[in-house]
């Protein structure tokens, strides 16, 4: 029971004394917890925290049998029940002073025996004290005796002296209100949870159980108690419950090694099911309109778990083909392989558990391989439902869908030879494995065709395109109206088709139309680059020029650069607008096709039976990947306009003009006056739809392009300290002019964008100490140094004030004597390009 010898001896003590004052009472007579109260003081525990614990546990117990689970029927007029309550409530939130007489405690005794040897309205109750026999706490308190039969230091084992020890705990029936029946039922849920809890490895405790079983079986027969009935329910549902879950998937649970289980297993359940239903409650025989017979339980048993087998050894195939790691047989198909493994399966099914089964299912293994074959038989027809033509893959799967249906069916009519029918009613649930796919093979050829001849349309006229957003009202490419005319005429084609696999054939058909369209807008943006094509080279690092110390801050004006190295503007040209405007088109055609694309998705859904959309839906929208694939075009197509524009049209006003010299005499102005000409040939040819996004692209690409010409700007940029004051008003406008007065994009977007360019912006006006200081400490924390020279920093990843890369560009770019012979002296970095 897992007591202390201390515990024991105080509690044996207790009952001398209760047993002394007490002669010639029965112990039914007497309530246990109150006698305990009563006798045993603060003095006999080892201290009072334990003590008081203890009476709190008492006091609880005489709630729970004599208030919360009474055997006898409370009185609602009996004011004893709250007077009681008063007292234990009173003595969990202080301790009561109960090993004297006191009238607290003569009151306590008074109620306690009044309510525990009150009689129910039959007169029952005179000759038992009713303070522990209520449902369920005396279950509880039972289960926890019966515990005890086992070893403490095996859980698996029953003690020596089990029959012994029962005999001490029949001696608490009277008092717990426990007879043989119910003891049997706490029994059975004692084997059954001992052998749960400990892992279900010890077959003895099983074997035990279903005994027990068959003494319950005669005890349900020959009762009426409605109690003991609800008890027998009780626990006969939860050892069901558990009998159920291992058995509807025994193949998880049982295998070669502990086959023998299953026996007892299949038995005990079964068993169950059968007292269950013998249970004479009229209210469970409402609820359970029919018994279900062994052999139909074991039916369910072999079908569901045959299922789940079937599913798992699937997964497994299309996990190994995905790896790869079946070398040997990765040349066939995945169905193919599957037919040898579910062969396999089914003979194993037949050596292993189908002779234990067949005690209770005279075709266990006909059932068995009746279900292999249904859910085989499923995916095959998924196999053949997608065969255009007969192919070598088509021709290993059939053959090996033939060996395997010649094996289940060899295996079911061997299982039958002794049946009363000779296996038909197995043999019937087994179709042959016919592939009825001719009207689907020739719809699919029909798809096949009318999706070649589109995409064969898509590459011929789009060679011919212009991209003229001035060709028609909509700013789109004449292209894109006549491929999305071509799509529905398509699709109306295929419902006027004299079949009944419409919902099931047009899958097939969308997903090759949305291939096309997919194909369309690769095309359309293919020759368009991407952001990265248009970002310039970074010059490799260099130091500034400075001048005399005579001439302070003054610098020294750089030539310009040599002309075959600057990229002139395209801006102002013929050609500039024009490049422009056919980005424009694209982007406004990739718009037109992603809205239309939507809608005739829409209306091909409509013109399905509700239930069939719904099957439809569940696996996507319609036209879902070319939608995702013209988002995405949208995007590389806004990014490219923008670094286009500011990176190679506006590069004579950026690149190769902006801080170029002396920050004072080449400032931000040309290029803005540039960049808004920009800007307001995007407003005036862009969808309004996407023309926030294309103007926020720009936007951030400008950001880039200030931000490369102060930190990779090349030898002939260089600033001081002052210029920092010009850099930042610059600035200002830039983030002006796309503000525009509140007519242009919102502040909150300017601000998220420009984080980066602000947050590298004050350190144009740090003095250089503290710079060279800083991007010590910052090279140092992330690098490390050898024998105390700085690693020069790679350039990568985004500019940040806290990055080394960007500390030391700032520092390249500073115009001033300590900052030179910083880099000079740690990095020997040159002043020109070579």
């Amino acid at each position: 029971m897992r007591i202390s010898e201390q515990i024991d001896s105080r509690i044996r003590r207790a009952l001398l004394r209760i047993a002394s004052g007490q002669l010639g009472r029965r112990v039914e007579m007497m309530v246990l917890p109150l006698e305990l109260l009563q006798q045993l003081k603060a003095s006999d525990f080892p201290d009072q925290e334990e003590y008081e614990s203890w009476q709190r546990r008492n006091l609880k117990l005489l709630e729970a049998g004599l208030i919360l689970y009474p055997c006898v029927p409370l009185s609602k007029s009996d004011k004893s029940v709250q007077q009681l309550k008063q007292i234990i409530r009173s003595g969990l939130e202080r301790p009561l002073d109960t090993g004297k007489i006191t009238g607290e405690t003569q009151n306590l005794r008074s109620l306690v025996m009044s309510l525990a040897s009150r009689q129910n309205n039959n007169g029952i109750g005179s000759e038992t004290c009713h303070w522990a026999d209520g449902f369920p706490l005396n279950l509880r308190i039972y289960q926890m005796l019966l515990e005890s039969c086992f070893d403490v230091n095996d859980e698996l084992l029953i003690v020596e002296e089990v029959d012994e020890v029962l005999e001490l705990i029949k001696k608490t029936w009277p008092v717990l209100g426990i007879n043989q029946m119910i003891h049997n039922v706490c029994f059975l849920w004692v084997l059954v949870n001992r052998y749960v809890s400990t892992g279900q490895v010890e077959n003895d405790l099983l074997v035990a159980a279903h005994n027990l079983i068959l003494e319950i079986e005669n005890d349900a027969m020959e009762t009426n108690d409605p109690e003991y009935s609800k008890i027998l329910s009780s626990v006969l549902s939860l050892v069901m419950d558990w009998g159920e879950k291992r058995l509807l998937a025994y193949h998880d649970t049982f295998n070669i090694d502990n086959v023998e289980t299953l026996e007892t297993t299949v038995s005990l359940g079964i068993l169950v099911a059968k007292v269950l239903g013998e249970d004479i409650s009229s209210e469970y025989r409402r609820k359970k309109k029919h018994v279900d017979s062994g052999r139909d339980r074991v039916d369910t048993y072999i079908r569901s778990s045959l299922r789940m087998a079937f599913q798992q050894t699937k997964r497994m195939v299309e996990h190994s083909k995905k790896s790869k790691s079946r070398q040997s047989t990765n040349n066939l198909p995945a169905l193919a392989i599957l037919a040898e493994d579910i062969g396999h399966l089914a003979f194993n099914e037949k050596a292993i558990f189908s002779p234990i089964l067949k005690n209770w299912h005279p075709l266990a293994a006909g059932v068995a391989a009746a279900t292999l074959h249904s859910c085989y038989g499923t995916e095959l027809k998924k196999f053949v439902s997608g065969i255009t033509e007969l192919t070598p893959d088509a021709i290993r799967v059939l053959t090996a869908a033939d060996k395997l249906e010649k094996d289940l069916v060899q295996i079911a009519v061997q299982d039958a030879v002794d049946s009363e029918d000779g296996g038909k009613s197995v043999i019937r649930e087994m179709p042959p494995f016919e592939a009825e796919v001719v009207i689907g093979n020739l719809v699919k050829s029909w798809i096949k065709i009318r999706v070649d001849r589109l995409k064969e349309w898509i590459d011929r006229n789009l060679q011919q395109e212009v991209w003229n957003p001035r060709s028609n009202k909509l700013g789109i490419a004449p292209s894109a109206v006549d491929v999305l005319r071509m799509v529905d005429e398509t699709l109306e084609a295929f419902f006027l088709l004299p079949i009944l696999l419409h919902p099931v054939l047009l899958p097939e058909l969308t997903s090759g139309l949305d291939k096309c369209m997919q194909h369309y807008v690769s095309k359309a943006k293919s020759s368009c680059g991407s952001r990265n094509t248009f970002l310039p080279v970074l010059p490799a690092l260099t130091r500034c020029t400075v001048g005399s110390r005579l001439h302070g801050v003054f610098k020294k004006k750089e030539k310009p650069m040599v002309a075959s190295h600057r990229r002139k503007s395209q801006l102002g040209t013929g050609n500039d607008s024009a490049e422009i405007l056919q980005f424009c088109c694209r982007i406004n055609t990739l718009q037109y096709i992603r809205t239309e694309i939507e809608s005739s998705g829409r209306k091909t859904l409509n013109r399905l039976p509700e239930s069939e959309v719904a099957a439809l839906d569940a696996k996507g929208k319609i036209f879902e990947q070319s939608i995702s694939y013209c988002s995405k075009g949208i995007q590389q197509l806004s990014e490219a306009t923008a670094y286009k524009i500011v990176f190679h049209d506006l590069s004579n006003v950026l690149w190769d003009g902006l801080y170029l010299g002396e920050v004072p005499s080449s400032r931000i102005e040309p290029f803005l006056q540039e960049l808004e000409r920009c800007l307001e040939i995007i407003s005036s040819s862009v969808h309004d739809r996407v023309r926030t996004r294309v103007i926020s692209d720009i936007m951030r690409a400008s950001f880039d392009g200030f931000l490369l010409v102060l930190l990779a700007g090349g030898p002939s940029r260089g600033f001081t300290i002052q210029d920092s004051a010009a850099v930042e008003e610059d600035f200002k406008f830039l983030c002006d002019l796309f503000w525009s007065n509140g007519d242009g994009l919102p502040l909150d977007l300017i601000e998220k964008v420009s984080t980066t360019v602000k947050s590298i912006l004050p350190l144009l006006r740090t003095d250089t100490d503290s710079l060279i200081e800083r991007f010590k400490a910052v090279c140092l924390e992330n690098h490390g140094s050898d024998r105390g020279k700085l690693p020069l920093p790679p350039t990568s990843g985004p500019w940040s004030p806290t990055e080394p890369n960007t500390l030391l560009r700032v520092l390249c770019y500073r115009y001033d004597e300590p900052a030179t012979k910083f880099l000079k002296k740690t990095y020997n970095l040159p002043r020109k390009l070579t």
